[in-house]
This record gives structure tokens, sequence and C-alpha cells, in this order.
């Protein structure tokens, strides 16, 4: 089978993610007008690098961690363990199962649409984002440091 973009299945897939993506968006703005808020005119060097650094870790554990497999497991495949508690999965040949699956087993692939909650959380309710973003962002710092400590330990 080729894994071809141009599959009409995946086109079809697609083209449906991006239609729920773009409404998520569009009741991200609803709710945000109805609330009288809107999107600031600029963000704070903090909440961007602490954003960053929490999608990352989001992303990471939505689309690789080995206690999120029962959330990919319909739609993708075990391939192997990649260490540090990751596991490598690869999306299922269905149609209607191969794009969800390539969606939550690629980090760069959920990374927008995790940036664009916290985003619209952030307009909408900045506490709640922060608190997120700072929970997130402390494993991911913590995990970076029990990496650089595992390698310490071995040499």
């Amino acid at each position: 089978m080729s894994d071809s973009p141009h599959q009409h299945h995946r086109i079809v897939g697609y083209l449906t993610a991006m239609s729920v993506f773009g409404s998520f968006v569009g009741l991200a703005v609803g709710v945000g007008r109805a609330r009288g808020d809107s999107l600031p005119a600029s963000y704070r060097l903090e909440d961007v690098a602490l954003g960053a650094l929490a999608t990352h870790k989001f992303a990471r554990l939505l689309t690789k961690d080995g206690v999120t497999t029962p959330l990919r497991a319909p739609f993708t495949e075990f391939k192997g363990n990649a260490g540090s508690a990751e596991v490598n999965e690869e999306p299922r040949h269905e149609p209607g199962k191969h794009v969800v699956g390539e969606m939550l087993s690629c980090p760069f692939c959920v990374t927008p649409w995790i940036a664009t909650g916290y985003v619209a959380t952030l307009a909408i309710s900045p506490r709640l984002a922060r608190a997120w973003a700072a929970v997130f962002g402390i494993v991911g710092g913590s995990d970076f440091l029990q990496q650089a400590y595992g390698r310490i330990r071995e040499d």
C-alpha cells in the first residue's frame, strides 16, 4: 500500500481534521466574544516560553508516552519501545483510522492543536492556561534534568 498523502481516504481525513481544527478555533473565538474577551495585542515572553515547553511536553506525552497508549491504540499499531518510557507506533492503514493515527503518533502534528488551545485559553482564562503550562513546563524541565542526570551517571 502506498503511503502517499494523495490517497483519497487520506485527503478526506486531512480535510476533516482541518475542518475540526477550524471549528475549534471558531468555537474559541465565539466563547471569547460572548464573554467580552479578545486576543491580547501581544504576549508576555514568559507565557510564550512556558507555553512552548509545556506544549512540547504535552505533545510527547500524548503521542509517545507508554501510559497514553490506550488513547492511541484504536488508531495505531505498536512498533517497539523507544526508551525513556516512550513507544514507537504507526497509524493503522484502515480508512477512518489512518489520519487519526497519524495525528496521535506524531508530536509535530498535534502541536498546533495544543498550542492553539493554550493561546485560546490564555485569552479566555489566563490563570487556567498558566496553571496548565506550569504543570507541563515543570514536567518537561524535570524530564530534561532526568535525562541529563542519567547521562552524567553513565560516565
